[in-house]
């Protein structure tokens, strides 16, 4: 059922699905679980209490499921679970939750993690995401659906990042993203809205064009932040993707929000 290179360590224990493949080197730890057709190229670890959903592929040097990298972990039993037909590149690190965030790190289904890349403790990865290589993400980072995290971007705990956002490269976020937003600049602030990946991904024109004008209108000069979100909750009220952003603002964080550096009208 399994393909299991000679030179592999797999631990008794671990749960191997169908046609899973596990290449030269590589090691799997008593608590793993592999769902079906998950490969394994060379040199890859798998440990701790970690899951991986069905057709996911591990390339050379990844670690996943070690200790996280956190003074106050003590070996409590935290999981990492990574959905299906993840693509994890070489030299990926991932970590499990811990006792202060929830036990978890999860991550979508279809997603890209490219070389390098990191995702720390108590992170939420939604579907289709995308960290380009070295992109790391600190502990409790929250990353909404279709979000594209640049190359070597570094986003601080607790930071969220909502749907369809798009983090440039080289870039520092200190402060939540709304959905679709584009990011940009150490420290990151708002360059307007990801219209590429708008478009990419099938919004159509009227959609688009109600998300540029509510964008102008939060990020306006006038009145207050809290003022001109209620004002467009009004506005916008039967339009999906504007009340995402408005929600968005609207919900309880521990961070600030990122705002456009110079003309807050553009979009």
């Amino acid at each position: 059922m399994a393909n299991v290179h000679p030179t592999a360590i797999v631990e008794d224990g671990a749960q191997l699905g169908q046609d899973v493949e596990i290449g030269p080197y590589s090691m799997v730890g008593a608590s793993v679980v592999l769902g079906d057709g998950v490969k394994l190229h060379s040199h890859v670890v798998i440990a701790g209490n970690t899951t991986l959903g069905d057709e996911s592929v591990v390339f050379p040097f990844a670690s996943i499921g070690h200790a996280p990298q956190d003074l106050k972990f003590k070996g409590e039993a935290s999981r990492l679970v990574v959905g299906k037909r993840a693509k994890i590149r070489e030299g990926v690190t991932m970590n499990p939750g811990t006792e202060g965030g929830g036990m978890l790190t999860s991550v979508g289904d279809d997603c890209l993690v490219m070389a390098g890349a990191h995702i720390g403790h108590d992170c939420m990865v939604g579907n289709h995401c995308i960290l380009v290589n070295n992109a790391t993400l600190a502990g409790h980072v929250h990353v909404d659906d279709f979000a594209i995290v640049g190359g070597l971007s570094a986003v601080h705990q607790f930071v969220r990042i909502g749907r369809h956002a798009m983090i440039g490269g080289m870039t520092g976020v200190e402060s939540d993203v709304i959905p679709y937003g584009s990011v940009i600049g150490n420290r990151a602030y708002l360059s307007g809205l990801n219209i590429v990946g708008l478009k990419r991904r099938g919004f159509d024109r009227e959609t688009i064009h109600s998300l540029r004008k509510a964008y102008r209108l939060v990020f306006a000069h006038e009145g207050t932040l809290a003022e001109r979100v209620e004002e467009v909750a009004k506005d916008f009220a039967d339009v999906g993707p504007v009340m995402e952003i408005i929600n968005f603002l609207k919900a309880e964080s521990t961070r600030s929000v990122c705002t456009p550096k110079y003309d807050s009208s553009a979009g």
